[in-house]
């Protein structure tokens, strides 16, 4: 900002109230401050003002328009995470993770002068758009790329498959089958590397990877083709959605779980424990990845050094009555 004032002829003063749009500014003098801004290429670091100016108690949030489990809970989990800190949350949901709908959200959000964002991302398409987000602006990813190099905080994925997958082992069955979500996912890529990974340390056979949703639709038509299949013992779902539809295609087909089936799930959705069987499954901790994204976006935004930091969740696996040895 100095630099600015310097090049203009004008007080440090006078380039804030210009920043601001206070109206006791002439017009030249406002002018000269503009094209002084451009030449230098001077962007105001946003968090900072409003953290000066006490005008911003917001945090803007990047979210696909979802009502799936988890990032529903990952969104309601993260608002209560901030409301206890003092924060307001402003939510920008967007059908689809592209680079227009991002940007025009994250555009939103800074017409706002929210003091940080949060950027749920749980798909590879978003990573371009991500890339655009201001130098300046404390941001923290949830679910996104690990490669990316910005702060990012998710839950370990690729540790929960590989307790499912064991599990089963351990419990006798010769390899297990898996249903995976959308493989352009986050999430569902670490579990399809986990549930191979597995295997392929245990000498087992990795069947051919069943590729859907995160429907129990999808869940119920991948369940369809397994139960006509008498050497399928053991199957994993990536959610507990996809599982409750195996479920459905297993009783229709008279396989029985566990007897000649055992399922495992994923996300450990509140009716989890009352399916039929009660299914075995992976729960995650939204509620810690929304105080571990919270703590990075605070650090960023008293402007302390904060690395690039990866921040992994555990994951735990959930014993129900959906897993027995193979009949």
């Amino acid at each position: 900002m100095t630099d600015v004032a310097r090049l203009a002829g004008v007080s440090h003063q006078t380039v804030s109230r210009v920043l601001n749009d206070h109206p006791n500014v002439k017009e030249q003098t406002r002018l000269r401050v503009r094209a002084a801004i451009a030449e230098l290429g001077y962007r105001p670091n946003r968090a900072a003002r409003a953290l000066v100016t006490g005008r911003s108690q917001l945090i803007g949030v990047v979210a696909r328009n979802s009502m799936l489990y988890g990032p529903a809970s990952m969104l309601t989990e993260f608002e209560q995470a901030a409301a206890d800190a003092g924060f307001a949350v402003s939510v920008g949901s967007v059908r689809e993770l592209d680079r227009d709908s991002i940007s025009a959200v994250v555009d939103r959000h800074l017409d706002q002068r929210v003091a940080g964002l949060v950027v749920i991302a749980q798909v590879a398409s978003a990573t371009e758009a991500l890339a655009e987000i201001p130098a300046d602006v404390p941001v923290v990813f949830i679910d996104g790329d690990p490669a990316a190099g910005r702060p990012l905080v998710t839950v370990d994925q690729v540790a929960g498959a590989r307790a499912a997958v064991r599990h089963l082992l351990e419990a006798g069955h010769e390899t297990v089958w898996h249903v995976s979500g959308p493989t352009e996912w986050f999430d569902s890529a670490g579990r399809i590397h986990g549930w191979r990974q597995t295997l392929q340390e245990a000498g087992r056979e990795v069947p051919p990877l069943l590729s859907a949703d995160w429907s129990a639709a999808e869940g119920y038509r991948a369940g369809q083709m397994l139960a006509r299949m008498p050497e399928v013992t053991a199957v994993f779902a990536a959610n507990d959605h996809l599982a409750m539809g195996v479920l459905r295609a297993l009783h229709e087909r008279g396989r029985r779980v566990p007897h000649d089936v055992s399922v495992i799930g994923f996300d450990d959705v509140p009716e989890a424990a009352y399916f039929i069987p009660p299914l075995t499954t992976v729960r995650q901790s939204f509620g810690d990845v929304a105080r571990a994204a919270l703590t990075l976006l605070l650090g960023q935004m008293k402007e302390a050094p904060v690395p690039a930091d990866t921040v992994i969740v555990p994951a735990q696996l959930v014993v129900r009555e959906s897993v027995a040895p193979p009949a």
